[in-house]
This record gives structure tokens, sequence and C-alpha cells, in this order.
């Protein structure tokens, strides 16, 4: 049943007041003149010819901010689709590792929660094929309002299955907002896509995927290898909490897609934004095989930088003792193949 107002699983105060925005203001003017902007996350030329081929290997794309393209079990997946090259005064840090145009047909649309920066209707338009578009809860009759039909609403914990994938749409801790009379009247959240018994066992005896024969580009031959039908964990935006343990405790996840930046003032940002170390605490938390950072790199939502975010998820990894192989840092437009397949040019 659709809620008036979502709230977090713990008494969590997430809404701002005009006391706290001056302190950031104040602070923020302080620590410009300290704060080195000049990496910008590394672009690769995508390998379109085997985007648009295809259909049966595992593969992950980093598009940039919160977006992918997964190919899983036969489906191409957009997780929340912005291609905006600005957000507000913000104007994008770096392009988006696929251009829109170039984007293969869509079959599912994943969308964490309403936020701009997460959700962009232009860019969902935009995407071609016959998407299919699962959104949190309360978020289904303001797409239907913006002409998009093939919506279904979820609550947390509820799942459906398209050709042999199942989407479950699980909590994290955050707030929503896109205009001044909807705040928290749509719900956030996490996904989790796994394959179906029958789907997975079928998967498992896929030949590689043939393509034309030319130079690949954008996708690295030694990254680690994962299971032939993986669990893929997205976690939209949070901040630290238990739920990332009890997604551990129901799903035996291989892949977790988690977010690193808009972290800083952790004063402000903490009940909204992991910051890279509690990133990686949740990492362990959901008991992940792969760890994908994102929520970085993109556009400045805070006073944190690409390069502290991943120093600080770098030197993080460290104290954990987590093997540095289970970090996939991906530029923009790469492909991660994940069973490890490739063809030769």
């Amino acid at each position: 049943m659709r809620k008036d107002r979502y709230v977090n699983l713990d008494p969590v105060f997430t809404e701002k007041t005009m006391n706290h925005f001056n302190r950031w203001r104040q602070e923020r003017a302080r620590k410009a003149r300290e704060k080195d902007y000049s990496y910008i996350v590394p672009n690769v030329k995508p390998d379109l010819t085997y985007l648009h081929h295809n259909r049966t290997e595992p593969a992950l794309t980093w598009i940039g901010h919160s977006t992918f393209l997964i190919q899983h079990s036969g489906l191409n997946i957009v997780t929340d689709p912005v291609w905006s090259t600005q957000l507000a005064l913000h104007k994008r840090m770096a392009p988006p590792g696929v251009a829109i145009e170039d984007m293969p047909p869509i079959d599912v649309v994943l969308v964490s929660h309403s936020h701009y920066d997460h959700l962009s209707v232009s860019s969902l338009r935009r995407l071609s094929g016959s998407k299919t578009i699962l959104v949190p809860g309360g978020l289904k009759s303001k797409l239907q309002f913006k002409g998009f039909m093939k919506v279904k609403e979820l609550e947390w914990w509820e799942s459906v299955t398209i050709r042999g994938l199942k989407f479950t749409f699980v909590p994290s801790q955050h707030w929503t907002r896109r205009n001044p009379w909807d705040m928290n009247k749509s719900h956030w959240g996490g996904w989790v896509i796994e394959p179906t018994a029958a789907h997975a066992a079928a998967a498992v005896g896929q030949s590689a995927v043939e393509v034309p024969e030319e130079p690949q580009v954008g996708s690295y031959d030694d990254r680690p290898v994962v299971p032939s039908s993986p669990v893929i964990y997205f976690a939209g935006d949070s901040g630290y909490f238990r739920g990332f343990a009890e997604i551990g405790r129901r799903f035996k996840i291989d892949v977790a897609l988690m977010p690193i930046g808009a972290y800083d003032p952790e004063w402000f940002m903490g009940p909204q934004h992991v910051s890279p170390e509690e990133s990686l605490q949740a990492f362990l938390d959901t008991k992940a095989g792969w760890f994908v950072p994102m929520h970085y790199g993109s556009f400045k939502l805070a006073d944190d930088t690409p390069k502290e975010a991943l120093d600080r998820l770098e030197a993080g990894r460290g104290r954990l003792n987590i093997p540095s192989d289970k970090l996939v840092i991906l530029p923009h437009g790469e492909t991660w193949k994940m069973n490890g397949s490739h063809h030769e040019g």
C-alpha cells in the first residue's frame, strides 16, 4: 500500500535546517582553498561493438555517477539514468562513459530514488528500447504523468521477475524530494539482481558472445572472474545502517556497486551518504565478493574530491585487510566482462 510519507529503518534525521546550510557554507569557504579538483576520473573509448552484440555474457559498464549498463542473462539494464551535462549550478566533471545515442536498446531501468542526480526524465526518454522501469513506492504515478506506461512500483523486499532475472527492491538510508511539496512521498532503496534457479543453470552452458572481429577497447582482460550468472547488488544512495547486514543475510551477493562520494562534511552528509570507509564496512556487511565504487567523479555534490574518495577507499581497504583484487575500480566507459572472456582483434 502506498504511504503518505516514507521513513528509514532507524530514526535518523535527514532533513536540514537553514542553520545547517549556513554552517556548511562557512566551512566550505574555509576549505575551498585547500581542495584540489585537478584529478578527473578517466574516460576510455567504449567497446560499442561488444555492447550492442552481447546477449550472453554478464558485463558491467560504468557510465558515470550511479549510472551503469549491466548486461545479464540477455537483458540490457540501466541503473539511475542520468546523462545530464549539468545539475543545477554543477557542471558535469567528466563526460558519460557511453554517449546516450550510442547505448544499446534497454530492457530494464532500475531507479533507486527520485533525486535529480539519480533520475533524469530527459535521459530516460532518450534511451532506446522497450524498457520496463522499476521504481520505488510512490514514484510510479510521477513517471506515468510524464508519459511512461511500463512502470512497476515496488516496496522494500518486493520482487519482480523479468525474463529469468529477479529484481528485488531492498532498503537504504536516505530521503527523497523533487519539488517543495513531495518530501519523502516516494521511497528510496537499492536493487538486487539475481537469476532464477532455472536460468542460472542454463547460463552455465552458454557459449561466449560472438561479435565481429575488430580491436577490443575499453575492456581489460585481467579483471577478476565472477560466477557465470552473478548476483549483483546496486546500493543506490545510503548512509551507513543495519540494513546492509540484513541484505547480506538474505542474498548471496557476488558484485556490490557501492557509493563512495558526496560525504564531506560528514556531520552534514553522514545520515544519507556513506564515507568511503563506511562503504567498505557495508561491503563486508553484505558479504559480497567484489566491490565496484560509484557516486563520485561526475558531479560536485559535496566538498570531497574524486581523488580524496579514492585515496580514502584504498587506505580503508588496507586497514580492513580486504584483498586489493576485490576492488574493481572502473574508468568511465570501461566494460568489465565478469566471466573473463574476450575476443581477439
